[in-house]
């Protein structure tokens, strides 16, 4: 599990449903919420939460400038693979934070990903959970 540290830099609520952007160092993560500053004491700006998203949701692209849907896209450098039979675990460095990715072997050998490629770390605003940083 991928587990970060930030800041609530923006909440923007309506009908019971937060978006909320969380700045983790020089990157600004988004996350949906089913919760309101009315009804959970950690969304308040500035407050200081965890990030959590799994690492089977963190996609990978060489393409560094991708025009899609997916509002969070962080650019990494491939710091460690460890290719298995039909998994790959991947170490991105981002902003001097490591995030796991686990992707097919086979995708990986399609990307032909080795350590130091530049890369985009996508994970969708969705998969992306917050809890209180206590």
């Amino acid at each position: 599990m991928n587990v970060l540290k930030g800041i609530i830099s923006e909440i923007q609520s309506h009908e019971g449903i937060s978006l909320v952007k969380v700045k983790s160092n020089d990157f600004i993560f988004s996350s949906i919420v089913l919760d309101t500053p009315d009804t959970a004491d950690y969304l308040k700006q500035n407050k200081a939460v965890k990030i959590i998203f799994k690492e089977t949701e963190v996609i990978v692209s060489k393409d560094l400038n991708l025009k899609i849907s997916v509002q969070n896209q962080i650019p990494c450098l491939v710091k460690s693979l460890k290719k298995g039979i039909l998994l790959t675990q991947i170490n991105l460095l981002a902003d001097r934070q490591i995030i796991q990715s686990i992707i097919t072997t086979n995708a990986c050998e399609q990307l032909n990903l080795k350590e130091n490629d530049h890369v985009i770390a996508l994970v969708k605003t969705n998969e992306v959970s917050l809890s209180a940083d206590d």
